[in-house]
Parts: C-alpha cells; sequence; structure tokens
C-alpha cells in the first residue's frame, strides 16, 4: 500500500508511467495497475488449475475414499497408501505432494456446517466424561455425569466410579434435586446404558431402567444422530469446560461424596459468571429455565438396577461378576438384588438380609464376616481359616478375651467365643466392644457375662454379675415368704368368695 500510494502520487503530480517504472524499479503494467486500482485488487483465477498427473487418479481417490466411511477409522486411507496403490496399480507417475495437497482440499471441501441454534427455556441436555481423581489416597479415572441447560448455561456435575446405568439415573436424580425442577425434554446420545438398541425406522427402544426414569419423571427424551456429538454441543462443551476448570490439577478427596460436594459448590459458584455475548449472569438466566421447567415429584425415583439370584453353599450372591455374602440361613435360597451406585441390597422375599458397599473391582468377593458366624459356631474347627474372617479388624480385646477362653474351656471356649462375635447380629460393635473391656476388667471370661454386660449397657442399668460362681449369670435377689402374709391372702381370698 506504500508503494500505491508513492506512485499514485508522483503520476497524480505530472511523473509519466515511464518516469514512475523507472523511479520505483517495477514495470510500466505495474504502473498502470495502480493508477487504475486504488486499492491492490489482489490476484483472480481466469481457469481452473490444471493437473495433467493426477486428473485421470482422481476418480479412483474418491472411490478408495467414499469406502473408507465402511470401514474402522485406524484402517482407512492415509496420503501415503493411496500414493503407494496409484503406483501399484494404476501406473501413476506424479509425486507423493500432489496426492498429500488434494487430500487435504477435498477434506477441507467435506467439512461440515453448522447452523447456530437458539434454546427455549426449560430444556436440558446431558452426557458423561472422563478425568483422573485421587479417592482415598488411590488414583483412579472418574466418570463425571454433567446435565446443561443450554439456554441459562446453568450446569451439575456429579463423578462416579462407573458411567453404568445407575450412575445415568442417580446422577439425573441428583441434578434435579439441585436445580429444585425437572427439565421438560432432555437430549442425549445413543449410549447403550440408555439406548438398548436403534430400529430400523429410527426410533430408540430404551433400557429398562431408563425408560422407568423417564416414566417416573414424564421427560421428554431426545437423542441426537450416532456419532454427532455436536447435536448436543453445548453440554459436550460443558464437559471440556468441567475437565479443564474442576479438576485441574487432579483433584483429590477422601470419598466420592466429599467430591460430589465440592463439585456441587462450583457449579453454585459458575452461576455468578457472565458468559461472553451474554448481558446476564448464568444465574440470572437460570430464573427463566426454572419457570418452565416441571416441579419435582413427590418423591425422587429409585436409580437402582435390579436383578435376581440365587445364594451359592457358600452363601454368596453372585452380581455384575462380583460376589456378597448373605446370612448362612439363606443358603441355596431366590433372593432379590438391587444395584445402587455405593451399595447392593440383597433381600428374600420382603426382606432386606444383607447389604454391602459396591465393589468395582472385578471377580471380588465381598464378605460380611458375621453373616457366617452361626455357620463356625456349629464347625467350630474351621474358625481360623474361614476366608470372611480373614482380614477382620477387631479392637485387640476380642483377642485376649478368646485367648482366656480358650485356656479355661479349650474347645468350649472357641465356641463361646464365636457366640460373643454373633452378639453383633443384634449389637452394635462399639457397644460389643464397651462389654468386652468391662468383662476383661471384672475377671468375667464367658459369653454369658458379655451379653449380660452389654444388655446393662445398652439398657442403661448397672449390671449385677455373681462373680463367686461360674458361669456368670445375673445375681439372683430371692426373698423368704411370711406366713402371715400368705394366711392374709388365704382370708382375702375367703371373703370375696362369700
Amino acid at each position: 500500500m506504500e508503494l500505491y500510494l508513492k506512485v499514485r502520487l508522483a503520476c497524480s503530480e505530472g511523473m509519466s508511467r515511464r518516469q514512475a517504472a523507472r523511479h520505483f524499479n517495477i514495470s510500466r503494467d505495474s504502473v498502470a495497475k495502480m493508477m487504475a486500482y486504488s486499492t491492490p485488487p489482489g490476484y483472480q483465477r481466469q481457469s481452473p488449475i490444471r493437473r495433467p498427473k493426477l486428473d485421470a487418479f482422481v476418480s479412483a481417490i474418491d472411490h478408495w475414499l467414499d469406502e473408507d466411511a465402511k470401514v474402522p477409522r485406524k484402517q482407512r486411507h492415509t496420503a501415503k497408501r493411496v500414493f503407494d496403490r496409484l503406483l501399484d496399480e494404476r501406473g501413476f507417475t506424479g509425486g507423493y505432494t500432489i496426492i498429500k495437497d488434494y487430500m487435504r482440499e477435498r477434506e477441507q471441501r467435506r467439512q461440515e456446517v453448522f447452523v447456530p441454534l437458539s434454546h427455549a427455556p426449560g430444556h436440558g441436555q446431558a452426557d458423561f466424561g472422563e478425568a483422573m481423581v485421587v479417592i482415598g489416597g488411590v488414583e483412579r479415572k472418574a466418570h463425571f455425569f454433567v446435565l446443561d441447560l443450554p439456554h441459562s448455561d446453568g450446569c451439575y456435575v456429579r463423578a462416579y466410579p462407573a458411567a453404568v446405568s445407575e450412575a445415568w439415573v442417580d446422577g439425573h436424580v441428583h441434578a434435579f434435586a439441585f436445580f429444585g425442577a425437572v427439565p421438560q425434554s432432555i437430549v442425549y446420545d445413543n449410549n447403550r446404558c440408555l439406548v438398548a438398541k436403534i430400529l430400523p425406522d429410527g426410533t430408540r427402544k430404551r433400557a429398562t431402567l431408563f425408560s422407568g426414569f423417564l416414566s417416573h419423571y414424564l421427560i421428554r427424551d431426545r437423542y441426537g444422530r450416532p456419532g454427532k456429538g455436536n447435536d448436543k454441543g453445548s453440554v459436550e462443551g460443558l464437559v471440556g469446560y468441567a475437565r479443564r476448570n474442576f479438576m485441574v490439577p487432579i483433584p483429590e478427596f477422601v470419598t466420592w461424596e466429599a467430591f460430589n460436594t465440592w463439585l456441587e459448590e462450583r457449579c453454585r459458584k459458575r452461576q455468578r459468571d457472565r458468559l461472553r455475548g451474554e448481558s446476564e449472569a448464568i444465574g440470572e438466566r437460570l430464573l427463566r429455565d426454572l419457570a418452565a421447567m416441571r416441579p419435582l415429584p413427590a418423591s425422587p425415583f429409585d436409580a437402582c438396577d435390579q436383578s435376581s439370584a440365587k445364594v451359592t453353599a457358600q452363601s454368596l450372591v453372585r452380581y455384575k461378576t462380583n460376589d456378597y455374602s448373605v446370612p448362612v440361613a439363606y443358603g441355596h435360597q431366590d433372593v432379590w438384588v438391587r444395584g445402587y451406585v455405593d451399595e447392593v441390597v440383597i433381600g428374600c422375599r420382603g426382606e432386606i438380609i444383607a447389604r454391602h458397599f459396591r465393589s468395582w473391582e472385578r471377580e471380588d468377593v465381598v464378605f460380611d464376616p458375621v453373616h457366617c458366624l452361626p455357620l463356625i459356631e456349629q464347625k467350630i474347627n474351621s474358625l481360623d481359616q474361614a476366608a470372611p474372617l480373614q482380614g477382620w479388624d477387631l479392637p485387640e480385646e476380642f483377642a485376649t478375651l478368646r485367648r482366656l477362653m480358650e485356656a479355661r474351656m479349650n474347645k468350649h471356649g472357641r465356641r463361646e467365643y464365636v457366640q460373643v462375635l454373633r452378639l453383633m447380629e443384634s449389637f452394635e460393635l462399639a457397644d460389643l466392644h464397651a462389654a468386652v473391656k468391662q468383662a476383661l476388667q471384672l475377671g468375667a471370661i464367658s459369653f454369658d457375662a458379655v451379653k449380660h454386660l452389654i444388655l446393662c449397657r445398652v439398657e442403661r442399668r448397672p449390671p449385677r454379675l455373681d462373680l463367686s460362681i461360674y458361669p456368670y449369670l445375673p445375681r439372683a435377689t430371692v426373698e423368704t415368704t411370711s406366713a402371715k402374709a400368705y394366711m392374709r391372702l388365704l382370708s382375702t381370698n375367703a371373703g370375696e368368695a362369700a
């Protein structure tokens, strides 16, 4: 532009075009163009690019690349592979660079163009993301659920050990409680936890748990095209935002619940932000979303996977590759199982018989030692080798009690020790521990004594142990009978009869 200005000024002040060309060391054609245009007009191609070495092979290249859409992404043609095939199969005489340039231009021409969308209040989008976290000192992958309200950009984020069906539903339940309302509709991808099958006409056959969830909250579900994340681009962007802003550096928390409480606070704090191009903060626009959403139902949906099973001979129930113990009295019976995100509940008929923290390992065995104690009491020789008791971290007073019982009563002492442990079927460990400590202090080494002491502790009354005899039973108070009182009773009864 500086040269343009100098040449045009010189020519306008009387310098000829020949003189200007010589003075500025440019051609007379350039001077003529500068006088014809006030700014550089740019280069405009008058005819299409000719590629004599490539044009005869373009149709073959296009056919190969079109066929790539039907094969896995990692087995598609690269520019180098196309070049090699043209050399080997078609007698190509050109170079690699023109192949690479053509494939780049072809890819640019075929890139998708998107329509800017407007989002009405009261509707949502949901998805899952992944990030590394440290929970309880162990680094592991977290699968975090994200619910986004595109109109206001309000969001809710909650992390889980796995992105299973229960986590999808549990994330929704907590999100609805967080907002205090239910969206009219939510857009999803075609995750197998939600969609069991896509039918030929494009409709979705929903998974059983997800279908029940939608019915409970009366949500209209919508789905993006398979493999097209841009159909729910708002929540896709929010997944990335949550990973970059909530999980950098890697979060460290003692429990999942503590982590999720912190995530909720970050979501609330974000409502004070004002995003680019918006005149209102997220929280102000969120009010319009909430006004258009439905009220919460009377009770939340029970976010659990339900199945049935049969108790094995070892009093174990298999659920999702893992085994969970139940009381030995239910061996070989049919039971029902409810799998929540954080626990597994097992019942028989109308009764809950076992609760366990859910294991997310594979082929794991989860025991409750109390479940097998009745059987060990019968088969007392298995006490030291019983797998459910291995690693059971009991206070040291229990080991002392067992040693003293076995020293005094031999094999019967081991059986009485198991009877003491069975008191945990009815009482808390803390109360039993206190009773055992008190029994050791009193020197009352027996099941009867420990049972009496724990009952007195729970009922808040002083113990009455007779320490002069064995076994240590509560001291009985027997009063003597008065003959005068007996005769008075007889006379009273005779008068009433008359």
